[in-house]
């Protein structure tokens, strides 16, 4: 067994030499890239700097939906903090961003039919961007679907009905995100499908897999062709109650009262800072997430951690004294919820002509343990990141897969930067996304930090290792 042990050991010290991984060999010098991934955990962990940035950020501008006071709070809130950071320059870009407000009225009231029973409520709340009801609600019959080609085959009986879309997030699937992509297109959708139906009224299953009774808001879309009806997620306990109720009785009444509306576009601002570059400061590693959230809890998981994360990775760098060779950049972009503004402002912006990004990284799937990284782009620069796969497997993040870097990135990868999101340990991010849930108790401090000290060490390796320099 030892003869058989020594082989593997002179085989695998054959493959590092080759594959060029020296910390696996025993021959990494002091101070390499080992060691500064465990200087950076130790002093994260050690300082519990991210999370008390999280708490000051959801406290001080808890509603921080583009275009209100909330969000213009937390433009100053950033500002702040990534000066207390140490970066070496912050700075505002302008973005022009909707203006959607939820109000103060948000109700449904089941009346069945056949048991004479006394109306109830039940748990909603208005989609993002829905338009109002009138002041004394819409009252209709509902009609249960799980799908768009149910609410087609319904055909006229459709017509005057309220369509509740009941298809829930399949928990069978082992990634959530995948579950949720394939139940949402239910709330983006279903108001534009149910109103080409003749429907007057939408309410959706929320998006979650948490079996709890809080309303999960999120983004709907409208097309100018179509009669806008008013749209509200229905949380699951109620909406499995509902759709009981009308199996058994399907002339069960359903009154929704909205009073949401949408302003005209207000100015806002993605906030922006950066270490600079000691040898290439024109060549920029982007770190960021997004400054707003909806208006339901304080946007901790979605997206506060990851904006927390990019400031958190400026900080490290600046307590631990690394002088990065190129530019490290923190954005935080403003309206992904509700239009995606401010990662098209960005990439569009006159200072993007004089710069050139090597990698954009988001992280945008809450703030729970790092578990690698999805990269968007080719083949042959995925293989480069699985160089350093080793290094992030001694801290539990060495899953690099291809994949999307985010939404708020993706119009500068468009113009070929490499995209990279953090990818998390996600089971329980839907229980959180969207909704009330959603504040600093459910971010685990230490989970939140080794994010933060992962996307450090790859912003350091970008900067040190990545070819040409």
């Amino acid at each position: 067994m030892a003869c058989e042990g020594g082989m593997r050991r002179g085989i695998l010290l054959i493959l590092c030499v080759a594959l060029g991984f020296p910390a696996l060999c025993g021959g990494e010098k002091p101070g390499g890239p080992k060691e500064v991934l465990a200087r950076c955990a130790a002093a994260g962990l050690r300082d519990g700097n991210a999370y008390r940035m999280l708490e000051e950020l959801t406290s001080r501008a808890p509603s921080r939906l583009s275009g209100s006071p909330g969000a213009d709070t937390a433009l100053r809130v950033a500002r702040e903090l990534l000066l207390r950071a140490g970066a070496d320059s912050v700075w505002m870009e302008p973005v022009l961003v909707p203006h959607w407000v939820r109000g103060s009225v948000e109700r449904a009231l089941v009346t069945p039919f056949l048991d004479r029973r006394a109306p109830f409520s039940i748990a909603v709340c208005a989609l993002g961007g829905s338009v109002a009801t009138p002041p004394r609600g819409v009252t209709a019959e509902v009609a249960e679907v799980h799908s768009f080609d149910e609410l087609r085959a319904l055909g006229d009986r459709a017509k005057g009905r309220i369509i509740f879309f009941n298809r829930p997030m399949d928990p069978a699937l082992l990634s959530t995100f995948e579950a949720y992509g394939r139940a949402v297109d239910q709330r983006s959708r279903g108001a534009v499908e149910a109103a080409r139906a003749g429907a007057v009224g939408v309410l959706v299953r929320s998006m979650t897999l948490a079996r709890d009774n809080v309303p999960h808001t999120g983004a709907l879309s409208y097309v100018d062709s179509v009669r806008k009806i008013p749209a509200a997620a229905v949380g699951i306990q109620d909406a499995e109650k509902l759709s009981a109720l009308v199996r058994r009785d399907p002339r069960t009444r359903v009154t929704l009262t909205l009073d949401c509306r949408t302003r005209p576009d207000v100015p806002s601002a993605n906030v922006i800072g950066e270490i600079r570059g000691s040898e290439r400061p024109r060549e920029i590693i982007l770190v960021g997430g997004h400054l707003d959230c909806w208006d339901k809890g304080t946007g901790a998981h979605d997206d506060a951690s990851g904006c927390i994360q990019a400031i958190e990775v400026l900080h490290l760098f600046r307590q631990l004294g690394i002088v990065p060779r190129r530019t490290i950049r923190a954005v935080m972009f403003m309206n992904e919820e509700n239009g995606s503004r401010g990662g098209h402002a960005y990439a569009s912006a006159p200072l993007r002509d004089e710069e050139k990004h090597i990698a954009a990284i988001e992280s945008d799937r809450g703030g729970f343990a790092p578990r690698g990284f999805t990269v968007q782009a080719d083949s042959a620069t995925l293989a480069w990141f699985l160089r350093w796969k080793p290094l992030f497997e001694d801290v539990a993040a060495g899953r690099i897969i291809a994949g999307s870097g985010g939404v708020d990135v993706s119009p500068i990868v468009a113009k070929g930067a490499i995209g990279v999101g953090l990818d998390v340990a996600d089971y329980r991010y839907f229980d959180f996304h969207h909704s009330a849930n959603d504040v600093a108790a459910g971010v685990n401090p230490r989970e939140l930090e080794m994010g933060a000290v992962v996307t450090a060490f790859l912003c350091y390796l970008l900067s040190e290792e990545w070819p040409p320099l």
